[in-house]
């Protein structure tokens, strides 16, 4: 089930309900795209979560019957990426009615590098989609991608990285 950006803050604000303390939510991938405008909706929910917070928002999950996926990480973690701890000051607060959630989503750079790592078709055209709306450059890109750690076979990240250049910059 697609979610839309006005579907996701309708379940963000039901799970407000449930939070009792403060939480930040990062939106990350397609979730942070849609919450930007930048695609009209996504497949799952995906959130990086700093440490402090992951408690709370599990339980409040609990608390709430989605029948969906949602896909978490811990503090800047994102798929296989461990992104720089700036990213958290970096990532774009998303204005809601929300009372105990602080909803932010991952800055565009942010976004692409952490698509880097799996590569498939759908994270090319969300990659492009950041690069253009955002007008991120080739320098842009490189220079993030060399502050986030891979986790698993960090060659690969690099040959995925050297695609995305190739792709999206050469010279026509």
């Amino acid at each position: 089930m697609p979610f839309d950006k006005k579907s996701l803050l309708d379940f963000l604000e039901i799970l407000d309900k449930e939070i009792t303390d403060e939480i930040t939510l990062v939106a990350a991938g397609g979730t942070a795209m849609t919450l930007l405008d930048t695609k009209p909706s996504t497949i799952d929910i995906d959130f990086t979560i700093p440490s402090q917070d992951v408690r709370e928002f599990e339980d409040a999950l609990k608390k709430v019957p989605h029948g969906f996926r949602i896909d978490y990480w811990t503090g800047g973690m994102v798929f296989s990426q461990i992104l720089p701890d700036d990213y958290l000051e970096k990532s774009i607060p998303i204005k809601t009615k929300l009372k105990n959630i602080k909803l932010k989503a991952l800055n565009p750079l942010d976004i692409v590098v952490t698509k880097i790592g799996r590569l498939d078709e759908r994270d090319l055209q969300d990659i492009k989609a950041c690069i253009e709306k955002f007008k991120l450059t080739k320098t842009q890109i490189k220079k993030r991608a060399k502050d986030v750690e891979y986790v698993g076979h960090e060659d690969s990240y690099k040959i995925n990285l050297q695609h995305v250049v190739k792709t999206f910059f050469q010279k026509r």
